[in-house]
């Protein structure tokens, strides 16, 4: 029996260009074939979702770029840093009688030249990043993938190209094309010998390159190229997993000095910024944008009112034996830990709930503030520190800015995926002078803490981008730059130096919190009114109270019912908010 003629997994430009032909022979004509997909994204959504698939393809990171093969099938995950607009490439052309593809490849296999019967497509260019912030134990829930395609499938895919072409099942001219090894044909007709993957030696600009990055900086980008997928599917700042065919062209790195009338009017300068030494292509066939639960290792616990509250009471003391046996503090700071922002109206992002921790001083800060930040690496996905100090603001760059000559987005330290948690460090910050830079970085944020916004800078104008950053800071007193939703007076009354937790505890708490932060929440009429009466009689017993603090306390309430696994605000839930806050402001009265 004779198999397919081709394996999406090592070969899926042959699944690209045989779906490609027999859509042609059937009658569909090339030009209207732009932007649709003929087969070919069909074909790879059932071997990768249908067939169980996935599981086969690598992730492409800085450990499987060394041997990871060009032209075959990986993942990547990562944040859209950047939007590059639209590429347009030769997406067919005729060879002979022979109409083929380009699509999802970077050059063209065959001779063709300005006279060439072709079809111009275009494809929009994505530079994404890791993931800023991104915690080691979440590239471990990838470990299980890698291992199961080990850097011996290097050397099967060498055997594997020097018999191709005795395997019945493989069509005449696919085997050849779409290897990874053998010569290629630039499109002026001359033949590439095949460059070696660690070292590419580039003519004319550009000097001795690795395409594996930096040890110290330990991240590697991907340019992502996007076919047939409506531009509202991916934004500026999203996380998305994007399964695709890497490519490896050393031809887009040599004879930069031809004068190739074909190939200079659909070169994007941008693209000279970024060469394939340094930034790998990825052609995307199937992408998903990820949530908080992607990133667990471990299989979903069952989602039952015991389970909740179990997990609830571990993770609620172990966040209570952090912060010196501070409990309200802790319960606190579990709500924080779950807000996130699910609505906006007009300039307010609802669901936000910052948290200022005072009475910090230098030999706490050292403690506490340090058993605080690796609780929240160990817990969330993505963390980030920030010390505010006047060098540091008159220094650093917060907002993303628009670098013109390059045609790219110079990426900020605030240009943060959604759910980052932030911690911020005020207890170090001295009487000084800001300068122009130190102002500017002040306000922007403080516009993200009052209003989840970031001002990107375009030098001409400047544009809000929507935030969801989880916003903590640990300051002396209540801090003046950054007014937060919350203020609570830290009071530690021990330090637990054995904060050491089971791993599969770990793995429920992260489980717990990614999964509750994702639950819808609603009021139903009858506790509404009960709210609203409260509310009412609070104001008639404290004439300071105004739209602020009701609308912080019924965030609160949303969050205290979540962290249970309730879907509906109930009024014991309700209660435990009031007594919180009353706690709060009973320490907030004593510390003045």
């Amino acid at each position: 029996m004779v198999g397919l003629p081709y394996d999406c997994l090592a070969n899926p430009l042959g699944a690209v260009r045989l779906t490609f032909e027999k859509a042609v022979a059937s009658g569909s004509d090339p030009a209207t074939l732009d932007g649709k997909d003929w087969g070919a994204g069909e074909l790879f959504r059932q071997f990768l979702f249908d067939d169980d698939g996935l599981s086969q393809v690598p992730m492409l990171n800085q450990s499987t770029i060394k041997w990871v093969q060009p032209n075959t099938l990986v993942r990547f995950r990562g944040m859209i840093q950047d939007m590059l607009g639209n590429e347009y490439y030769v997406g067919a052309y005729k060879d002979g009688d022979m109409w083929r593809t380009n699509k999802f490849a970077d050059t063209s296999r065959c001779p063709m030249d300005a006279s060439s019967d072709m079809r111009i497509w275009e494809r929009r260019l994505l530079y994404c990043v890791p993931i800023p912030g991104q915690n080691s134990w979440v590239e471990s829930s990838h470990e299980a993938v890698r291992n199961s395609i080990s850097p011996q499938r290097e050397k099967r895919q060498r055997e594997d190209d020097a018999t191709m072409s005795d395997v019945d099942m493989v069509e005449p001219g696919y085997a050849l094309e779409d290897s990874p090894n053998p010569k290629k044909m630039r499109e002026d007709g001359m033949a590439l010998e095949p460059l070696g993957l660690q070292k590419i030696v580039a003519e004319g600009n550009l000097s001795t390159l690795s395409l594996v990055p930096d040890a110290e900086t330990n991240s590697l980008p991907c340019l992502v190229k996007i076919y047939d997928f409506p531009e509202s599917d991916l934004k500026l700042n999203d996380v998305f997993e994007f399964v695709g065919i890497f490519t490896f062209d050393p031809d887009l790195t040599v004879d930069r000095d031809d004068n190739d009338e074909l190939t200079d009017n659909f070169c994007e300068d941008t693209l000279i910024y970024l060469p394939s030494t340094k930034v790998p292509r990825l052609h995307c066939v199937v992408h998903r944008k990820l949530i908080g639960t992607d990133f667990l290792s471990n299989p979903q616990l069952e989602l039952t009112p015991y389970v909740i509250k179990e997990v609830r009471e571990a993770l609620l003391g172990h966040l209570t034996a952090v912060l010196g046996n501070d409990r309200v503090a802790a319960q606190y700071m579990l709500l924080h830990l779950l807000s996130r922002v699910h609505a906006r109206i007009d300039s307010i992002a609802v669901g936000k709930l910052s948290l200022n921790l005072t009475c910090f001083n230098k030999e706490s800060i050292s403690v506490f503030g340090n058993h605080l930040k690796l609780v929240m690496e160990s817990l969330l996905p993505f963390t980030q520190c920030l010390p505010l100090t006047v060098d540091y603001l008159n220094t650093v760059s917060l907002a993303p800015k628009k670098n013109y000559h390059t045609n790219r987005l110079e990426c900020g330290i605030l240009q943060l995926a959604e759910g980052t948690h932030l911690t911020i460090d005020e207890t170090s910050l001295q009487t000084g002078t800001l300068n122009s830079k130190g102002c500017e970085n002040a306000r922007v944020l403080k516009n993200m803490m009052d209003s989840q916004k970031v001002e990107y800078d375009f030098t001409y104008y400047k544009m809000e981008m929507a935030a969801d950053v989880q916003l903590l800071i640990l300051s002396e007193g209540k801090s003046n730059i950054l007014p937060a939703d919350l203020v609570l007076p830290f009071r530690p009354s021990s330090v637990d130096s054995a904060l050491g937790v089971d791993g599969e505890m770990l793995k429920a708490w992260r489980w717990y919190l990614a999964t509750m932060k994702s639950l819808p929440h609603s009021i139903e009429p009858h506790m509404q009114k009960a709210v609203e009466d409260d509310l009412v009689a609070a104001r008639q017993a404290d004439r300071s109270l105004g739209s602020q603090e009701f609308s912080r306390w019924l965030t609160m309430g949303r969050l205290m019912s979540v962290s249970f696994g309730e879907t509906c605000l109930s009024m014991e839930h309700w209660q435990m908010v009031r007594e919180l806050e009353r706690l709060r402001k009973e320490r907030l009265l004593g510390n003045m």
